[in-house]
């Protein structure tokens, strides 16, 4: 797993190692760190470091001072460093250590030779503003800024102009391909839209301690391995977990295929299809005869561990009946699409789902931006920012909501989140969603055989779901354009990179 801090857990973690360690020191191994990444990518872009054009906007902070010693590296190393200095004040050490290594340090005037500087530079190092600043970038930095053309942009420590914490960005913000950050990820870092101005992320260890919990953490291959593991010779179809689905509608019979599709494959010993009498159950079994199909209520299936409901209902008057049955089944339950609808519009439904709270039984949200408009009217995710947005939703639901898009957000009642990086643009297709609920009422199945069953635990296996389907996108979007059939068809390659760190 990979924690992400706040600002206020970094600066206090600094302090503490502040006491310990000499004067400067930490600063001494960022600057390390980000000389030793310039090189290599300048090793990768330009195929040599010596002669290598750099150049620093350096601003009046810690970063601008991160940014001048790296600076110092890499001219000692051979390259042409020029540092634009966008403040009246800069790091004193780190500019008399790059001009006594042959840099070269200007005020920024805007000139159109300080302009040509930036316009040829092979990279640009980003020390504008570190993860104290605020708003966006001033008139000097966004003329710098503006300058750039064909070179490579690494931010220190988080791009300028984006919030370290949200992810918001006030006005113009840095567009990095590479930042390189210190002690820990930052969460502003991984969702949008911080996530589309960071490009790669390089975390580097600085030696800073925390003794308190991570605001957000993002699981790896080896973590969402434990939720899809492989059957044990003991195994059953019903110790593997059964996963009911109440999906679909004649208007919109393929959400009940795709959401079939996505399920089939994530580690369960039998999916379950509610007949709505809608002629869905036998195009569903013509595909998948592995499907079992009940008209009973999701009640009396006592047999299925977890539900996902939701993908393809029409919008008629007997979804929230539907909704309500489903939420009457003991288990886990995945409301999307449709089902997210009618929790938006009847409070009967938002008291049900509190209910199951209280009987300890999770019930999962999938909501996209504009889904979570209509659950949560009076959120701004632009003010709010995504993270906090989506914790006060879960809150106020009690339930675990998964708010879709660029760094899908995965937060529980009790204040758990998750980041997802594995995601791409490649999942920003028709159908998509679907694919997901029927992952992630697999996920749930199994672990709720499992007895894995508490809030804490369920919230991972929904990140682990989460995971899963970004990893499928990703996988699909080698063999070209994708679509969500593509999605679905790769989920089974998607586990075997969580359990075995390869693909076919």
């Amino acid at each position: 797993m990979i924690a992400s801090r706040s600002v206020a857990q970094v600066r206090a973690a600094e302090e503490v190692a502040f006491t310990r360690v000499p004067s400067g020191s930490l600063m001494q191994r960022a600057a390390f760190a980000l000389a030793v990444s310039t090189a290599r990518l300048l090793g990768d872009v330009r195929g040599a470091v010596v002669g290598s054009r750099v150049v620093l906007l350096v601003g009046s902070g810690n970063n601008g001072g991160d940014a001048l010693w790296a600076g110092a590296m890499l001219a000692q190393r051979g390259c042409r460093v020029d540092a634009l200095c966008l403040a009246d004040r800069f790091h004193a050490e780190g500019a008399a250590a790059l001009v006594a290594r042959g840099g070269r340090l200007h005020t920024w005037d805007g000139s159109s030779t300080q302009r040509d500087l930036v316009a040829d530079a092979d990279v640009v190092l980003d020390g504008i503003l570190g993860i104290g600043g605020t708003g966006g970038l001033r008139p000097a930095a966004i003329e710098a800024v503006g300058a750039i053309t064909d070179a490579v942009v690494v931010a220190v420590d988080v791009p300028s102009g984006v919030d370290a914490d949200t992810g918001l960005v006030a006005g113009v913000a840095v567009t990095a391909d590479l930042t390189v950050t210190f002690g820990a990820v930052k969460p502003g870092l991984l969702v949008a839209p911080g996530r589309f101005h960071s490009g790669l992320v390089h975390a580097i260890d600085i030696g800073l301690e925390f003794d308190d919990e991570p605001v957000a953490v993002t699981l790896e291959a080896i973590d969402v391995a434990a939720w899809v593991p492989e059957p044990d010779e003991g195994d059953y179809k019903y110790s593997r977990g059964v996963v009911g689905l109440a999906v679909g509608s004649s208007h919109y019979r393929g959400a009940a295929l795709l959401a079939t599709a996505g399920a089939r494959h994530v580690n369960v010993g039998m999916l379950r299809l509610l007949d709505r009498a809608d002629g869905v159950g036998p195009l569903v079994v013509a595909d998948f005869p592995d499907v079992v199909i009940d008209g009973a209520p999701p009640a009396q299936q006592t047999r299925a561990d977890a539900w996902a409901c939701g993908s393809g209902f029409p919008g008629s008057q007997d979804d929230e009946a539907a909704v309500l049955a489903v939420l009457d089944a003991h288990g886990p339950v995945v409301l999307d699409a449709g089902a997210l609808t009618v929790v938006a519009e009847s409070p009967h439904v938002r008291r049900r789902i509190c209910d199951r709270a209280d009987a300890g039984l999770a019930t999962v949200l999938t909501p996209h931006e504009g889904e979570f408009a209509r659950l949560q009217p009076e959120a701004d995710l632009a003010s709010d920012g995504r993270v906090a947005a989506a914790l006060a939703a879960a809150a106020d639901l009690r339930c675990i909501v998964v708010l879709k898009g660029s760094g899908t957000v995965v937060a529980g009642p009790s204040g758990a989140v998750f980041l997802d990086t594995e995601g791409t643009s490649a999942l920003a297709v028709a159908g998509s969603g679907d694919v997901l609920t029927g992952i992630l009422g697999s996920v749930l199945a199994g672990a709720w055989a499992a007895g894995r069953r508490d809030e804490a635990d369920l919230t991972e296996a929904v990140a682990a779901g989460v995971w899963l389907h970004g990893c499928a996108g990703r996988l699909a979007e080698e063999q070209g354009p994708v679509t969500a059939v593509d999605i679905a068809t790769h989920v089974v390659s998607a586990v075997r990179a969580a359990r075995f760190g390869d693909t076919p």
